[in-house]
């Protein structure tokens, strides 16, 4: 018995439209991977607040691929569950995760706004919505790492900075927990 696939016949996601999310679904899922590698790093390394942190955003990462997975597939369309190859294990410092960490971010910000952009174009007006969260979402992110950043610079890396540093990442955990920036 030959199985068939099951078509929509009325669907509103364009398949242009559908491939950007996909392409974001494996964004976020790579994300994902990567901040918890991390935080397996700086959990062994005695980063016990680095390791919270970047547990919890390892979550929402996962979180925020699985939004789009679903909107993909309520809007008609077939999300794809992406290969995530390539995870960095080993860093050389604490700030080096945080310098990748707003890297990524930036680069997301950016995938988001060029959906947002592709959605606006083609009137695909419910796509637009519902990036709206993303665009808000990516823009406390980007704070939180740019802050994450800015610890290193103002309490320093010598003598107990790193154990400050740490401390400090601890409070900005809750302020993400929280969900704000």
């Amino acid at each position: 018995m030959k199985t068939r696939e099951i078509v929509t016949l009325q669907r509103s996601l364009l398949h242009d439209t559908e491939k950007l999310l996909n392409q974001q679904v494996e964004m976020e899922g790579r994300s994902s991977a990567s901040y918890l590698s991390m935080a397996s790093w700086c959990h062994m390394m005695g980063y016990e607040n680095a390791s919270k942190y970047l547990y919890t955003h390892a979550d929402e990462e996962r979180m925020h691929m699985m939004k789009l997975f679903h909107y993909i597939n309520e809007a008609g369309g077939h999300a794809i569950q992406p290969e995530i190859s390539g995870i960095r294990h080993n860093f050389n410092s604490l700030r080096e995760v945080f310098e990748l960490i707003l890297e990524h971010e930036i680069k997301v910000t950016k995938s988001i706004n060029a959906i947002v952009d592709h959605a606006f174009g083609v009137k695909d007006f419910a796509t637009f919505s519902f990036m709206q969260w993303y665009v808000t979402e990516q823009r406390e992110e980007e704070t939180i790492a740019r802050r994450a950043l800015e610890l290193f610079e103002i309490i320093g890396e010598e003598g107990i900075g790193l154990w400050t540093i740490d401390q400090e990442l601890g409070k900005l955990h809750a302020i993400s927990a929280e969900g704000g920036a």
